[in-house]
């Protein structure tokens, strides 16, 4: 092969591009790595001076702006950000003396899903403050204040307590003193101002209140539809879906006011009442934390006097139906146990479900037992129901040799099949309608049971075979993408909820007669995959729920029908019914006059048509 020169001279400086090419962008590199090694070095330096407390105080004091307050508070705009901690067996605040406010809330007997404790107020978006007056006609908002804070007393009861002061030069003071007791969520918090006169306007404290629910749970898309505000008015308990830009006005005065997620809520009480409050909302679309952000303000007035004490509580805790009843406020309200068109079902939950379920969780260390005891239960409960509708499915299967036989007279008139149908059951004594009661009871128990299982905190957390968390789903297969109407997770619970609901539905086509309906069918296959889309973003506790249930009912159907429920004995009473005189209902009656006008209608038009 033969090179032409000018290619042989070509190859050779292209080699030497190449290798310098290499060379000086190996040599950056070294460079660029070393500077990026320097870089990491002197973080590594700086992180544990910052993480010390103690230096962490200084560095915030040499790096923040002081802010300007005017009139007699200006010692108050600039000093060292403190914190103190109340805590007893169940909670931890920690407070600022910034503002004389907490600064976030540790839940101690509920975990978060970075192993720690569940954490609220943890932001700085959250805010507990109010405006002064701060003389010449200007004002300061006390966020922006820092008071100074007392020693933590505790009491022989196991309470400790707080007091945050905030003075001027001229002798008028404001107090927050804050007082939490043994084994409780709640936690008191008295205002109290010296020359109040001066200090607000209008003898009323417009109190700003922020707060911002972060993510506490598996799926954020269904913790932003169950983050509600929820609150007390004059008229009862109110809620509203938190939704971006939702703002709502009361004037009307309200006893109090919180901002509710699945399984807690952080919520203010005015001993006297609010005499007005306006909430803003804002949920942010993009965020893969926030849940939801409220702004309110609320308003609390006060006699014209000097001296002035304004006692609020605060309730930062778990959705628990006991603890939030216990305070004898509605607080329970915001346990969402039936709500909007279902909201009837929350006094089942109340008074069979709730109590029925705690008598045994008590007893039982595995709660999916507990609830397996109680679909046990409630089908106890509503069996006389379902044993009815089988009787009622066993009289219409002997029954259909002779709806064969009208359905073949009168194949060409459907309403006179009708007619004779209705006819044959009533000589009979066979209620049509008797298997849909126990179909028609599934309805409010369905809604009861999703709402109880999806609001019930002492499932959150707890295992049950393959399921980790049985007050959320048990994805065990999941996939990077959505699938609509199915999501991105497969739940087995669901999976088995549907393959009974199938068997089931299989067993009852089988047991029941033809209804000439073509598309009844095909529902044992269409029905289970409308499960599945419904069902496979529920709680793997309500999927539970209705796994065992439809195992009972296959039981019970199979049971029913070949031991219990007599055949012969089911022919001989439709043959004494048809000899006994049978007088119609006015409904029957009624029917009747319905569809033979309806008969002559059709008749008429057929023969204008000719």
């Amino acid at each position: 092969m033969k090179f032409e020169k000018s290619s042989v001279i070509g190859i050779v400086l292209l080699g030497i591009l190449l290798i310098g090419y290499f060379y000086f962008t190996r040599e950056g590199q070294i460079q660029l790595e070393a500077k990026q090694k320097h870089l990491q070095d002197s973080i590594a330096a700086i992180v544990p001076t910052i993480q010390d407390p103690e230096n962490r105080l200084k560095l915030i004091d040499s790096s923040q702006v002081k802010p300007i307050v005017p009139g007699t508070f200006q010692q108050n705009g600039a000093a060292l950000e403190s914190f103190l901690t109340l805590e007893n067996d169940v909670v931890s605040i920690v407070f600022t003396n910034k503002g004389g406010q907490p600064k976030s809330v540790r839940l101690k007997q509920y975990a978060s899903g970075d192993s720690g404790n569940v954490t609220l107020l943890s932001n700085d978006f959250n805010k507990l403050s109010y405006s002064i007056n701060t003389g010449n006609n200007q004002t300061s908002n006390t966020a922006d204040l820092f008071f100074t804070a007392s020693t933590i007393e505790k009491t022989e009861e196991g309470a400790t307590s707080l007091k945050f002061t905030l003075s001027d030069s001229t002798g008028r003071s404001i107090e927050h003193r804050y007082r939490l007791k043994k084994g409780e969520y709640m936690f008191e918090w008295d205002l109290f101002a010296n020359g109040s006169d001066k200090l607000f306007t209008g003898n009323s404290v417009n109190l700003l209140w922020q707060v911002q629910a972060d993510q506490q749970e598996l799926d954020i898309a269904t913790e932003k539809r169950e983050t509600q505000l929820g609150l007390m008015g004059a008229d009862g308990f109110d809620y509203f879906t938190m939704s971006d830009g939702l703002n709502k006005t009361w004037e009307n005065g309200l006893k109090w006011f919180g901002v509710k997620q699945k399984f807690f809520n952080t919520t203010i009480i005015a001993e006297n009442g609010f005499s007005f409050a306006e909430v803003t909302c804002k949920v942010p679309a993009d965020s893969q934390r926030i849940v939801a952000q409220s702004i309110a303000n609320l308003r609390s007035t006060f006699p014209t006097t000097s001296q002035t004490l304004i006692p609020f509580k605060i309730y930062i805790g778990p959705n628990d139906f006991s603890i939030l009843k216990k305070y004898k406020m509605d607080l329970e309200d915001m346990v969402n146990l039936g709500q909007g068109f279902y909201a009837f079902v929350k006094y089942i939950n109340r008074w069979i479900v709730l109590p029925v379920f705690d008598f045994f969780s008590h007893y039982l260390t595995s709660l999916g037992l507990a609830i397996m005891l109680l679909t046990i239960a409630i089908r106890l409960i509503t069996s006389p129901l379902v044993y009815s509708s089988y009787v009622s499915g066993a009289k219409m299967k002997a029954l259909k040799p002779e709806l064969d036989v009208l359905k073949q007279k009168y194949k060409d008139d459907q309403q006179t099949y009708s007619m004779e149908q209705m006819k044959l059951y009533r000589v009979a004594g066979v209620n049509p309608l008797g298997g849909c009661i126990p179909a028609l009871l599934q309805i409010p128990i369905f809604f009861a049971l999703y709402s109880f299982f999806n609001s019930n905190i002492h499932l959150r957390g707890v295992s049950f075979w393959w399921s980790h968390d049985l007050s959320s789903y048990d994805a065990v297969l999941t996939w990077g993408f959505n699938i609509p109407g199915l999501g991105s997770h497969l739940s087995m619970f669901t999976v088995l909820a549907v393959l009974t609901s199938f068997l089931t539905s299989l067993y009852s086509m089988s047991m029941t007669p033809d209804q000439g309906n073509p598309a009844m069918k095909y529902m044992p296959y269409i029905f289970p995959i409308m499960l599945l889309g419904i069902f496979n973003g529920l709680p793997s506790a309500l999927t539970w729920y209705y796994t065992v249930s439809n195992v009972i009912t296959l039981a019970l159907q199979f049971i029913i029908q070949r031991y219990i429920i007599d055949h012969k004995k089911i022919l001989a009473e439709i043959d004494t019914n048809r000899k006994k005189p049978r007088s119609k209902s006015k409904w029957q009656e009624r029917l009747e006059q319905m569809q033979q006008t309806q008969k002559k209608v059709d008749n008429l038009k057929n023969k204008t048509k000719k």
